[in-house]
């Protein structure tokens, strides 16, 4: 049950204190009036009912069925005691009956309890008429046959109360059931709302690892190969200063690609997806780049198409560049001098396939690093496949299979 709120308390005890002080009115202009006549009860009889009807409709939301049980038969015993207030036990009855239904979050209970004291009312109702049916009275009602004014007074006042009962249950169902509803909708903003909260950090995340991913491919690629080539150039110095001087200016321009790369990242991290960050993405065209880059830093590296060229997904595109990028930065960096690398993509049915392939030292550790993850992730994105296999005979196999859209066919 949803806690009280101040607001709501106040209101309650409010309530209590208007309909006593009402009750109190009541009884003594009933008393003037002559209600009950010579038989009616005294007025601190009628003041103490006020009290005992009112007071517990202060705790009317959180006692519901003990309040409305208490309300009830402080009403059936002032009508028997002949109290002279009828008004304001009405509407407490009524108050009580749709409350139960409102707010006793024990639905058994609640459902139970009205029908105590829907029977117990028609119970007692039923004697009271057919106890006045019997007495001899100066009213001026005839009693006399099936539909004589007696007989449809006591209709009227069963009908009465039949509305006026199941008008009190079924606004006490609506509110329930309406107050269910607004819950279950909090519950389900709520839901949503840390859904949307667990989405964004995921989203945070993968773009952190995406992040990592490209500034690690970009890094590790371009300062190996400018590592490779400076050795080189450092190398060949002293006998021939004119092939270090063309070694550092290969260094100079790939110091200059990193540099243009990086930029080129940054400025799609911060567009977005707009369309024009795309534009700097690496594709398969420059793969033809990537070996020549290759090959110019030492390791002799040739390249093939196998197949009718189609076309791939840009993101597809990019991670494929990239893992054929890394894997000849690990054939740089751990095939050694003597190494070579074949970069063979494949279109097949309904797939591209990218193998680079190269001999060199055999695989001492099978440990994945972090370009071996980043492939790895490269490989998931884009809807595809991965093997990483070192070679018995020394090298390394990474061949990576990414389905694409096959018109072929048409």
């Amino acid at each position: 049950m949803t806690p009280l709120t101040p607001t709501q308390r106040r209101s309650d005890v409010l309530l209590a204190v208007a309909l006593c002080l009402g009750a109190v009115l009541s009884a003594g202009l009933s008393s003037v009036a002559g209600m009950y006549g010579t038989e009616k009860a005294g007025m601190p009889m009628a003041i103490a009912y006020a009290f005992v009807l009112a007071v517990p409709l202060a705790f009317r939301r959180r006692f519901p069925s003990t309040v409305a049980i208490i309300v009830a038969i402080a009403y059936f015993a002032a009508v028997s005691l002949r109290v002279p207030e009828i008004y304001a036990g009405n509407i407490a009855m009524f108050i009580m009956f749709y409350t139960v239904g409102a707010w006793d979050p024990n639905r058994r209970r609640a459902k139970w309890t009205r029908v105590a004291i829907t029977a117990g009312m028609f119970t007692w109702l039923l004697i009271s008429l057919f106890f006045d049916a019997s007495a001899s009275t100066d009213d001026g009602l005839s009693r006399a046959g099936l539909f004589s004014p007696y007989a449809a007074y006591m209709l009227i006042n069963l009908l009465i109360n039949v509305l006026y009962f199941g008008g009190a249950y079924y606004f006490g169902e609506r509110t329930w059931a309406a107050s269910e509803q607004l819950r279950v909708l909090e519950v389900r903003t709520a839901e949503l709302e840390r859904e949307r909260a667990r989405s964004a950090a995921q989203a945070v995340e993968l773009e952190r690892v995406r992040l990592a991913r490209e500034l690690h491919d970009v890094v590790a690629h371009h300062v190996s190969l400018m590592g490779v080539q400076a050795g080189a150039a450092r190398t060949v110095l002293p006998t021939n200063p004119d092939a270090a001087a063309r070694t550092l200016t290969q260094v100079e321009d790939s110091a200059r690609t990193a540099l243009t790369e990086m930029r080129h990242l940054l400025q799609t991290l911060r567009a977005g997806d707009e369309p024009d960050a795309a534009l700097t993405a690496p594709s398969l065209s420059g793969l033809e780049r990537l070996v020549a880059e290759s090959s110019a830093a030492g390791l002799r590296t040739t390249f093939q198409t196998l197949g009718e060229p189609r076309a791939v997904p840009a993101t597809a595109e990019v991670n494929l560049y990239r893992i054929a990028q890394e894997a000849l930065t690990n054939a740089r960096r751990h095939g050694g001098h003597a190494a070579t690398a074949d970069v063979r993509l494949r279109y097949l049915a309904g797939e591209v396939e990218l193998e680079v392939s190269n001999t060199g030292r055999i695989a001492t550790s099978t440990r994945s690093g972090m370009g071996h993850r980043g492939m790895r992730e490269r490989a998931i994105a884009s809807g595809g496949t991965i093997e990483l296999l070192p070679v018995r005979e020394g090298g390394f196999i990474v061949r990576v299979r990414v389905p694409i859209e096959d018109h072929a066919d048409e």
